[in-house]
């Protein structure tokens, strides 16, 4: 009995112990978080500075600071090993233990993380300072990506200009780094191992926060393929008339330098060519912005007003202070890829963008401030929650205002489209523009991380890495390169986030979500009705809704403090990812092309490509 009382007294003891320690590592968390968003700011002020100017002199300070946050990471992983805290009774407290031992690529020791930041800088220069000759005047060579590049791949219809822009574009972008990314893939997959995961893969899926993720999406994407080989055959029919039988081919893949964007992740600048119904006006609103004086300034002022207008946070002083929100014309290089920043300061938020006035960059911009609000939505919590409820959310959230926005019902309230007759050849050609930006983007997505994930887990042959990305691209797309390719050149790089080290599942998995925020966000706002046919989901407009907008504080506000399907219930009551409401929303389109494609004989998928060669 005596023994029985003294274990007793010890596990009570212990137990006690435990429970002192728990509220001492409370008090530890609030303090660290404070200190870790301060020292991040810090760091992404230098990031911010690089970005924005890219000199050696920002370069190096970026890389400095950058290094001594990692170090500083590591001294507090040592110290969180001090506490029991698997054994604590707090979710919460448990939750920001286990986030603080995530310490990515900053896990490498010191020499590796600098050469990590080096390399990954190079790869990002790079690309930023890519500058090609003009196909017409050979002499002019400092046009860039953005805008002049884009530009010409959207709107030339010559197919030997575009095929020159093409080749140009990706040696420069991507070949010339080849041995960056070789040692770029050898320091990731160290990180990843120090990290206790067998591989980046591993490591990316981990935020996620569920094993079976991988295969859910393979899931998703295999019930949305049959309407993108529809989409992708007609195309592929409209082509080969525009162009003729020796430029695109009847069964195989399509020439991807003329679908009207560098890496064909979106088909819609070629809508002009392929449009189901080209007799009909398709909605573009760029001409009108124009003729109305439209600013970049006027445009973000227009987002801003869209959030506020569904009570939402409206955008700070800081904000309109710091961005930059057009192309400086000082002359210096910087990163014009549309990015937003969150700086870990009360209301200290930024947008980087050389915005254009076109109607594509106002969906843009909305996107970028969706960013913004879901900054400013979770500023209140700890520094270890101020990020989404998975990386997918972030992109998703502005891309419900963008879906909303693009409407003909929006673009009529705010005086941009009048006029317009939406009729049933009308919707499929909207409803075909939207599929060209969003179904078309989903194999492209899918196929910049598998590819990474293949390297990273160490499951192609170095001799084989850019005929595999070519094999994916096939395979998922069914897109191949303008010219052969071979082992001696590296395209991956050509894509702004694989040089950047971006992991791009997040751009897949907000496709699939946004539409299920877009549906719910609809039916809150009295926006669609299932069985009521004056009421579409493609045509819904949530601008102005309170309880929207509620939906979206409720989830917005929850930052990564929960689980991410919490998030996802907090806002609509499901909690996992589904195809179903892209399906409800694009079912109009789907019934229409079967029918054309039956009709016109078209041929549904693709034969192998062979423009990559393993020599």
């Amino acid at each position: 009995m005596r023994v029985f009382i003294v274990a007793l007294l010890a596990t009570l003891a212990l137990a006690q112990a435990l429970v002192k320690e728990e509220i001492q590592a409370k008090e530890y968390l609030e303090n660290l978080n404070k200190e870790l968003a301060k020292r991040t700011n810090v760091q992404t002020e230098a990031s911010w500075a690089y970005a924005s100017n890219l000199n050696d002199e920002n370069e190096k300070k970026k890389n400095e600071i950058s290094a001594e946050l990692a170090q500083f990471k590591k001294e507090v992983l040592s110290d969180n090993q001090k506490f029991q805290w698997h054994n604590y009774q707090s979710d919460d407290i448990k939750r920001q233990f286990k986030r603080l031992s995530e310490m990515g690529n900053a896990a490498l020791s010191e020499v590796e993380y600098a050469d990590f930041l080096e390399t990954k800088s190079a790869m990002e220069s790079n690309f930023a300072k890519v500058n090609i000759c003009n196909y017409k005047e050979n002499a002019k060579c400092d046009l860039e990506l953005e805008p002049e590049i884009e530009e010409i791949i959207g709107k030339s219809r010559d197919h030997e200009e575009l095929k020159y822009y093409w080749r140009e574009f990706y040696d420069k972008a991507g070949t010339a780094v080849r041995s960056n990314f070789e040692r770029y893939v050898e320091l990731n997959t160290k990180a990843a191992k120090l990290n206790n995961f067998t591989s980046g893969a591993e490591l990316w899926l981990d935020k996620y926060e569920d094993d079976t993720f991988e295969q859910q999406l393979d899931n998703i994407f295999a019930e949305i393929r049959p309407l993108y080989e529809q989409i992708h055959g007609y195309v592929r029919y409209r082509l080969r008339k525009y162009y003729g039988n020796e430029v695109v081919s009847e069964n195989g893949p399509i020439p991807m330098h003329l679908l009207g964007n560098m890496w064909a992740q979106q088909w819609s600048e070629i809508a002009d060519i392929v449009s189901p119904f080209p007799e009909k006006p398709l909605v573009d609103v760029t001409e009108e912005m124009e003729k109305q004086g439209y600013t970049p300034i006027r445009m973000f002022q227009m987002a801003d007003d869209f959030f506020t207008s569904m009570n939402l946070t409206k955008l700070t002083q800081d904000f309109w202070d710091k961005s930059i929100i057009e192309k400086p014309t000082d002359g210096r290089d910087l990163i014009c890829h549309a990015s937003a920043w969150n700086f870990y300061l009360k209301d200290d938020v930024r947008i980087k963008q050389c915005t254009r006035v076109t109607q594509n960059q106002l969906f843009t911009v909305h996107h970028e401030v969706g960013h913004i609000q879901y900054f400013l939505q979770y500023q209140h919590l700890p520094f270890v929650y101020r990020t989404g409820g998975n990386p997918g959310f972030h992109e998703a959230v502005g891309d419900v205002l963008s879906l909303s926005v693009s409407t003909p019902k929006h673009l009529e309230r705010i005086g941009l489209l009048s006029n317009y007759v939406r009729d049933d050849e009308a919707r499929i050609n909207q409803l075909f523009l939207t599929a060209l930006e969003k179904i078309v983007f989903l194999p492209f997505a899918f196929t910049m991380d598998k590819y990474r994930w293949a390297l990273f887990r160490g499951e192609v042959e170095k001799a084989n890495w850019n005929c595999e990305f070519w094999k994916l691209r096939e395979q998922y797309s069914g897109i191949e390169p303008p010219v052969v390719r071979s082992e001696k050149d590296f395209d991956p790089p050509a894509k702004y986030h694989v040089s950047a080290d971006v992991e791009y599942l997040r751009y897949l998995v907000a496709i699939i979500i946004q539409f299920q925020f877009y549906k719910s966000a609809c039916i809150k706002a009295g926006q669609y009705d299932a069985n009521n046919a004056e009421l579409p989901l493609d045509n819904c407009d949530i601008y102005g809704s309170a309880a929207a907008g509620e939906a979206f504080h409720n989830m917005l506000s929850m930052g990564a403090s929960k689980p991410w399907p919490d998030a996802l219930e907090a806002f609509n009551g499901e909690r996992i990812m589904s195809g179903k409401a892209i399906a409800e929303y694009f079912e109009p389109l789907r019934v229409w092309l079967e029918a054309e494609n039956i009709k016109n004989s078209v041929h549904i998928g693709w034969t192998a490509s062979d423009k990559c060669v393993a020599f």
